[in-house]
């Protein structure tokens, strides 16, 4: 699981976290996120340190992010996935996701998760269906947990 860097189209692609920052995640996640506004620093940079991370840059600036919460041997669960508005449409969210689910660690696990509201066209193309047997899955939801009572997700 070494880290892998990729040019594309003038942008750099990697998993190596030193050139992943932290501080530019957070302020994308809790400002224009749907899924964790109000989130606070402690807890992008917590759960950073502890996943699978692929990011985008572009001049030194990050403009783009996913993270794979892992036991990088069975299950995985896909998260935390944005690119900049600004920098949409020019295919950085499909390269993006060919780098991490390429890697053959990813294509040897069991179970890769998500949710999406709005990408399912985007992650169909890497494999990724409508749960098989849903009634199986449970959940503790908490969509208000950060303080976001206009945008949570039910």
């Amino acid at each position: 699981m070494g880290t892998i860097t990729v040019e594309y189209q003038g942008y750099i692609i990697t998993t190596d976290k030193t050139q992943l920052q932290p501080e530019a995640i957070h302020k994308w996640l809790s400002e224009e996120s749907y899924w964790s506004k109000n989130i606070p620093y402690e807890l992008v940079k917590r759960a950073f340190d502890n996943s699978y991370c692929i990011g985008i840059l572009i001049d030194n600036r990050q403009i783009g992010y996913g993270r794979l919460i892992t036991d990088y041997t069975t299950f995985a669960y896909l998260a935390d996935v944005y690119v900049e508005e600004e920098h949409r449409g020019q295919g950085l969210s499909r390269k993006m996701m060919e780098v991490l689910m390429e890697q053959a660690w990813v294509q040897g696990l069991r179970k890769v998760m998500l949710a999406t509201l709005d990408a399912h066209g985007l992650y169909a193309k890497f494999g990724f269906t409508p749960m098989v047997i849903s009634e199986r899955y449970m959940e503790i939801s908490r969509p208000i947990i950060y303080g976001d009572t206009q945008n949570a997700c039910k």
